[in-house]
């Protein structure tokens, strides 16, 4: 079986691949972390991880005794559909997507990838906060 990870380059991004690794450490499933954006036009989206962050976050992948892998897609579909997709394709057990703290107008929109994830996924989603 497989966990994917939701990863974007934020706290709570992070928080989710921690959880995904401890998750995946004690079920002693795959761990598959993926980072996506549309990356269409002259600006990147924010969920684009740069190369040193890929760098920093494969670093603890090899280091967390998990059996994970990091994949990045930039081809024009969300965040969203990347993921549900690769969720699907993997036969994914289980989703990890972090959530940040929204002002009253943020709370009344959630956020779209995290909306979508939630309500289109075939399977659980796990919801983590930042610290």
């Amino acid at each position: 079986m497989t966990i994917v990870v939701a990863y974007a380059p934020r706290p709570e991004g992070r928080a989710a691949v921690d959880k995904g690794i401890e998750l995946a450490k004690a079920g002693g499933e795959k761990l598959l972390v993926i980072n996506a954006g549309a990356g269409v036009g002259p600006v990147q989206s924010p969920t684009i991880a740069d190369s040193a962050d890929i760098e920093n976050l494969k670093a603890k992948l090899r280091g967390s005794g998990a059996k994970a892998e990091f994949r990045q897609y930039v081809r024009g579909n969300t965040p969203a559909e990347e993921v549900l997709d690769v969720a699907e394709s993997e036969q994914a057990s289980l989703i990890v997507i972090g959530l940040r703290k929204r002002s009253p107008v943020g709370k009344l929109l959630l956020g779209s990838v995290a909306q979508t994830i939630l309500l289109q996924a075939s399977c659980p989603v796990l919801a983590v906060k930042a610290g």
